[in-house]
């Protein structure tokens, strides 16, 4: 493996937070491949970053295991070997009761923001193991809502309590392999699934409040500090979040 080669996947690349990682990533040197269920916007953010060959435009459904293995071999096969996963790709149901949730809505969230996850962490890792020098980094999207639900959010916030458990569980499986795991937990960046809290949200109280909201690229600069950092020291978990949303304390 190349010591100067870094090579990266982000998922959820084409908007919103993976679009500035990416982004990113890309600025720093990176290789990067963009997976993403969409061809069009992956290919938007490649033209946008200017990097010519370092961009790969990979489209990726998480949810379906040959679809995230093609990822990954793809990866190594184009740029030769892996040094950063961005486990970034999510979505969320209809903010409704959670008894009038169908069970295709809740399969829906599931499926991409937990297995989808996992499925990404496993070929991670068996790509990082085989590889020489052996390691890696992988840093999984957690989200505020890995720690305090918003009410009606059932799916997401169960979804984004479970990677808790996948971070911590292939932190330590990594060990033995030189790959570190972390999480990155986001509050109110300015993203289209985010920009309904400038227009107002529920809170808890039952009341309807504008949340302020941060620039994504600072999420960006967080991916990228956490990807550039010595396999030796790991964040296992990173807060970064709008200064004034209504998170901590009582809102």
């Amino acid at each position: 493996m190349s010591s100067t080669k870094r090579v990266a996947i982000v998922t959820g690349a084409g908007t919103g937070v993976g679009k500035a990682a990416a982004l990113a990533l890309l600025k720093d040197g990176y290789y990067v491949a963009l997976a993403g269920r969409r061809a069009e916007p992956l290919q938007g953010v490649a033209t946008e970053s200017g990097a010519g060959e370092r961009a790969l435009v990979v489209p990726t459904d998480v949810s379906n295991p040959q679809d995230v293995q093609n990822l990954f071999e793809t990866t190594v096969k184009t740029f030769g070997h892996l040094n950063v996963l961005f486990n970034n790709a999510g979505v969320n149901a209809p903010g409704i009761a959670l008894e009038d949730l169908t069970v295709e809505q809740w399969k829906n969230v599931v499926d991409i923001n937990f297995t989808g996850m996992f499925l990404c962490i496993q070929q991670a890792f068996r790509v990082m193991k085989a590889q020489t020098p052996q390691g890696g980094r992988i840093i999984n999207n957690g989200s505020i809502s890995a720690h305090t639900p918003r009410p009606n959010s059932i799916a997401y916030t169960a979804t984004k309590h479970g990677v808790m458990g996948l971070t911590k569980t292939a932190s330590l499986d990594g060990r033995k392999y030189n790959i570190a795991v972390g999480q990155i937990d986001i509050g109110n960046a300015a993203t289209e699934m985010a920009a309904r809290m400038a227009k107002g949200i529920l809170q808890a109280n039952g009341e309807i409040a504008i949340e302020p909201l941060m620039d994504v690229n600072i999420v960006g600069q967080s991916v990228l500090y956490m990807a550039n950092l010595p396999l030796e020291a790991n964040v296992l978990f990173h807060t970064v979040m709008a200064t004034k949303m209504p998170f901590v304390g009582r809102g």
